[in-house]
């Protein structure tokens, strides 16, 4: 398994290291996989009430039915809800649910609920890359005021994070299987329920799979419309740095019907995300992508929270996309939820600069570092949009990530699931995905958009 290539920001750029925080001592990186620590830095312990288990290791054996190369399955079958919040409910445990999905239950009182499960610590990642996550506990910091990193060798530069930019980083950089490609739904969803699939074919390459790639370099990512006809054959190519303030994102578009390749400056920040209709921003993708810069980070609390989980229902490939895709939200029926511990981090825009989201509060679970909540702010200051990701572990090759992501617009009435596979054949992903430089490059675009 191959790590991040080292990450020297402060000398290749000649950066001064702005509010850096201090390096831990090798005592607090030792307890990392220790008694009280997992290896992700994440308690090892349950929860007094004992809602919350102690992590065992995550799914440490492939469930019952399971098929190589097939869809995943459940490895939880027998698991039934515990109890539902409901809007006429919701107060008993509003302690435990975000602002964002307290309003979605308002906002839907008669369709919408939460269906309460056993938590499962089912994440796990692959052991050898454990030691590098305990030498950067030690060695990492921010640069360039949080928009750098320094000495960074792997996947998780502060499991024992000091600050809200940190936890942040951990998501950003976490451990999506190196090298992956795979196909998947965005589904716009109208107010009355009308809705379109459009079909994704991602790739994502982080860049120590390309020996030559520059030492800011951070991943590689291609995204081609292989559905609805009319957008058919348009390809995004974006090459993702870590510091954006000296090399900001480079970003190139092939449109098939113009059949030219063009930069694409407005694939960042606030820039409408790809045939979403206009229902996530460039960098709201993963829930948060993208430089930092534009935000003041406060990390404020870890907390218990009900967040989506072990996601296996929704891969059902007995449903069809109405079956899952409901007015207003996703069906209840295939929805899981789950008490974990969250970081609960805070973005507040920083005077003198534009975004439509003027506050952002993102809830980042503890074993995985992935955001599983966001709630996104207007320039008011009112509540605009609930963002959930529904988390699960691809056990066989242990790469947790999500299942599909929601955007609800709570004004509009619109939202937008991001990751079903339910009508599309076999399994969605290939991992350990095979590329070169050249597949990446902007040459490359029109080749792979040809209709």
């Amino acid at each position: 398994m191959r790590t991040l290539t080292k990450i020297s920001m402060l000398a290749a750029l000649g950066l001064m290291s702005q509010g850096a925080l201090a390096e831990l001592t090798q005592a607090q990186a030792d307890s990392l996989g220790g008694d009280e620590l997992t290896p992700m830095g994440a308690e090892r312990a349950g929860n007094a009430a004992g809602t919350i288990p102690a992590w065992t290791g995550g799914i440490t054996e492939l469930p019952a039915g399971y098929v190589e190369g097939q869809p995943l399955v459940d490895p939880f079958p027998g698991d039934q809800p515990q109890f539902t919040i409901t809007a006429t409910n919701y107060e008993q445990y509003q302690d435990k649910l975000s602002p964002g999905q307290v309003a979605l239950l308002k906002r839907y009182p008669d369709t919408f609920r939460m269906p309460v499960y056993e938590s499962r610590r089912s994440a796990a990642y692959p052991d050898e890359l454990y030691a590098a996550y305990e030498r950067d506990a030690v060695d990492a910091v921010t640069t360039d005021g949080g928009n750098g990193l320094a000495n960074v060798d792997s996947y998780l530069p502060f499991p024992i994070p000091q600050s809200g930019i940190e936890v942040i980083w951990n998501h950003v950089l976490r451990y999506r299987g190196g090298s992956v490609r795979r196909v998947y739904a965005q589904i716009p969803v109208q107010a009355n329920g009308a809705f379109s699939p459009v079909i994704l074919d991602e790739q994502l390459t982080f860049a120590n799979y390309l020996p030559d790639s520059p030492e800011n370099r951070l991943f590689y990512f291609k995204q081609a419309i292989k559905a609805p006809a009319r957008l058919e054959g348009d390809v995004l190519l974006v090459h993702e740095n870590i510091n954006q303030i000296v090399e900001p994102r480079a970003a190139w578009i092939y449109n098939a019907g113009q059949r030219r390749v063009r930069r694409a400056p407005d694939v960042q920040y606030d820039g409408p995300g790809t045939a979403s209709d206009g229902l996530r921003t460039s960098d709201d993708l993963d829930l948060f992508n993208g430089a930092p810069d534009k935000y003041d980070w406060k990390l404020i609390e870890k907390k218990e929270l009900y967040i989506p989980y072990n996601a296996y229902r929704l891969l059902d490939k007995n449903l069809k996309y109405k079956d899952v895709v409901l007015k207003g939200h996703l069906n209840p029926d295939f929805l899981r939820y789950e008490l974990h511990r969250v970081w609960v981090v805070e973005a507040t825009l920083k005077d003198g600069e534009r975004h439509i989201y003027a506050r952002r509060t993102f809830y980042v679970d503890e074993d995985t570092w992935q955001i599983s909540i966001g709630d996104l702010y207007d320039g008011r200051g009112e509540l605009w949009r609930v963002k959930e990701a529904h988390n699960l572990s691809h056990y066989q090759v242990k790469v947790p990530w999500y299942a599909l992501e929601t955007s609800h617009d709570l004004i509009s009435g619109r939202h937008l699931p991001q990751g079903l596979a339910n009508e599309l054949k076999g399994y969605q992903y290939q991992w350990d995905y095979k590329v070169t430089e050249r597949e990446y490059t902007p040459a490359a675009l029109r080749r792979s958009g040809v209709r």
